[in-house]
C-alpha cells in the first residue's frame, strides 16, 4: 500500500475533484465517517457543508484541507467494505479518526485505490500538526495495515516492480486502461531499441 497525502486550501475543488470522478462513473462514495448520515443518503452540498463549517471554526487555518490517496498492488482485489475498514483504521492511526471525511472508491487506473478528503480542523476549533506525519504516522499507519490486512508490502516489492516490465502492446496509452507507468516504460523501451536514425 502507497499513502499520499496533499493538503490545500481548497475543500470545495478536493470535494468536487471527486464528485466530478462519480458523474464520470470512475468513483463512488464509499463511506461518509462522522457525518450524520450514510454516505448514500448524502448530496453533494451535505458533504460539502459538514467540511466547510467545521473548518470555519478555525480561519487561521489557511490550507485546512487533506486529501488522501491510498493505493493498492493491481493483485489485491478489495470489497468496498475492506476498503473502509482500511480507511478508518489509517484515518484513527495517523490522529484523523474523529474528523468528519469521505471515503471515495476510485476506478480510474489499473490498480485499486481510495480517496479521502477531510479537514485539519477539530471540532474544538484546534488545528491538527501535520509537520513529518507523511514519514511518521503515515508510514507507521502503513505497515501495520499491510500486516493487519495481508497487503503486498509496499517497501520491499518497489524495487521488484519497477525492475519488472510487464509486455503491453505498443499503441496508444491510454490513462486507466492498463498501468501507465509501465505502459509508457514498455512503449519507450520498443522505440528506443527499434529507432534508426540513418535507416
Amino acid at each position: 500500500m502507497v499513502a499520499i497525502i496533499k493538503t490545500s486550501a481548497s475543500i470545495y475543488r478536493i470535494v468536487n475533484y471527486n464528485e466530478n470522478k462519480v458523474k464520470q462513473g470512475v468513483a463512488h462514495c464509499i463511506a461518509a465517517i462522522n457525518y450524520p448520515k450514510e454516505a448514500d443518503e448524502l448530496s453533494i452540498s451535505q458533504k460539502l457543508n459538514r467540511l466547510l463549517n467545521q473548518a470555519a471554526l478555525n480561519e487561521n487555518v489557511t490550507r485546512n484541507s487533506v486529501h488522501i490517496s491510498l493505493n493498492f498492488d493491481p493483485s489485491e482485489k478489495l470489497s468496498g467494505e475492506q476498503l473502509q475498514e482500511i480507511a478508518q483504521t489509517y484515518m484513527d492511526k495517523i490522529g484523523f479518526g474523529n474528523q468528519p471525511y469521505l471515503v471515495y472508491e476510485h476506478c480510474d487506473a489499473a490498480h485499486p485505490h481510495i480517496h479521502i478528503v477531510s479537514i485539519k480542523v477539530r471540532s474544538d476549533g484546534s488545528r491538527i500538526d501535520m509537520q513529518n506525519i507523511g514519514r511518521n504516522q503515515s508510514e507507521k499507519a502503513r505497515k501495520e495495515i499491510e500486516k493487519t490486512f495481508r497487503l503486498v508490502q509496499a517497501s520491499g516489492n518497489k524495487q521488484k516492480s519497477e525492475n519488472k516490465t510487464l509486455p503491453v502492446n505498443v499503441q496508444k496509452v491510454q490513462y486507466g486502461k492498463i498501468e501507465t507507468k509501465k505502459a509508457i516504460s514498455t512503449v519507450l523501451d520498443f522505440v528506443l531499441n527499434n529507432y534508426c536514425i540513418f535507416c
